[in-house]
């Protein structure tokens, strides 16, 4: 009885756990943490959204068990989304499946369609549901590096992939990709999506792609779908989430959309699992997808603000990140000074002498060593009072390298 159990021993230490503790024990002891260290975003859901909301939750016939895959009204606004957005054209009623976020999408995916030792092709450094959704649910990892001396390059990550496929036994089941990257917001564009559906079909592997961040650029580019390559449907499904777009994170609202399929997998395992989501909020995210999208670029223009602010005083402190064209976080590397002691041990230094938390980057993995990740989820004036503490810290980065123990707490 006191062997842990078999899922739970698959999982590794959780890394962001020591700097999650070491948190709670500054702010109990009244100290001022500017966090990016999570992506939670902090500005209001927009106003029409929860209106909804709050109308459809007044009806009391709302108030029982919802639809699993989604309510029709729900499936057809996303059908109508990808239309406009990307000029994909879906079937309501096979192709479309509302789900509590794509986290929990992908995760309940995974458990569908992977057997005790399946092969799954995961982005390495990744956002952790990528690969630990598919190792709770029992497969096999084999992870491909998507950083390149600090950036994503396509003719590299295909040899990757290449290698990956020669050499596995079994053949992989499939591979999982993400752009705009969490966390190194690195982009790609549908040239590369095009070679990657042709390697997909060659090798009769399945792709899922998460496109959480589609609406988080700034630099005007938007991120194409995988599911716009003609054929792509054949073999994809893809993730997106109303978390980020419409400022929604604790609604848990996203879809997955594309083969029939794999929709039919995951609505089959969901109607096991839940009852989708609440009623209202359902209404809700339809409201949200149908309305006005004055707010999307409101969005989209304060996390690049805060993107514009970031860069720049962190340069004035001594510290250049480069400037995130996606998603809501900055890929920023250790500075040189404070290399030597990882992400782990400078994310430690950064919260004990300037009360700023970040996300180390080797718990995205491997290849996330030697980067931190920012969340902008601060507003530009405590951006900037960050800064300054950053650059008391590279300042004094001598005297506090001598003093650091890496094993101490707060």
């Amino acid at each position: 009885m006191a062997e842990e159990f078999y899922r739970i021993k698959r999982l590794p230490p959780y890394v962001f756990a020591e700097v999650n503790r070491l948190k709670a024990e500054a702010r109990t002891a009244g100290v001022d943490i500017i966090d990016f260290g999570m992506g939670n975003p902090d500005m209001d859901t927009p106003s029409h959204i929860v209106e909804k909301l709050v109308e459809t939750v007044r009806k009391p016939r709302t108030h029982r068990y919802s639809a699993s895959k989604g309510i029709p009204g729900l499936r057809r606004a996303q059908v109508g989304y990808y239309e406009r957005r990307f000029g994909v054209k879906l079937n309501e009623e096979t192709e479309v499946i509302a789900t509590l976020g794509s986290k929990e999408g992908l995760a309940n995916l995974a458990m569908a369609i992977t057997a005790p030792g399946d092969v799954m092709l995961v982005p390495n450094p990744s956002y952790p549901i990528h690969p630990y959704g598919f190792m709770i649910a029992g497969g096999t990892l084999r992870h491909i590096q998507t950083l390149y001396n600090g950036s994503f390059d396509p003719e590299e990550y295909m040899r990757s992939l290449e290698r990956a496929v020669v050499h596995s036994v079994p053949k992989p089941t499939a591979i999982v990709v993400s752009f705009p990257s969490n966390p190194t917001a690195q982009l790609c564009d549908l040239d590369f999506y095009r070679e990657l559906v042709a390697f997909a079909k060659k090798h009769h592997i399945w792709l899922l792609s998460d496109l959480a961040y589609a609406e988080m650029y700034y630099d005007g580019n938007p991120p194409p779908s995988l599911l716009q390559v003609d054929g792509a449907k054949e073999i994809s499904v893809e993730f997106t989430s109303l978390s980020k777009t419409f400022s929604m994170p604790g609604w848990r609202m996203g879809f997955a959309v594309g083969n029939e399929r794999l929709i039919g997998a995951l609505a089959r395992i969901k109607s096991y699992l839940d009852y989708g989501a609440f009623t209202p909020i359902q209404v809700a995210a339809a409201s949200a997808l149908n309305g006005p999208t004055d707010c999307i670029e409101e969005i989209r223009q304060t996390y690049k603000s805060r993107r514009d602010v970031l860069i720049e005083a962190m340069s004035r402190a001594g510290w250049d990140i480069p400037a995130p064209p996606a998603t809501m976080f900055a890929w920023a590397p250790v500075p040189e000074r404070f290399h030597n002691l990882g992400s782990m041990g400078f994310s430690k230094i950064l919260l004990k002498e300037a009360g700023v938390a970040v996300a180390p980057g080797i718990g995205f993995g491997e290849y996330g060593e030697g980067y931190v990740r920012i969340g902008l989820v601060e507003n530009e004036q405590r951006i900037r009072q960050a800064a300054r503490g950053v650059k008391k810290v590279l300042d004094n980065a001598d005297a506090i390298l001598s003093a650091f123990d890496p094993e101490e707490g707060l």
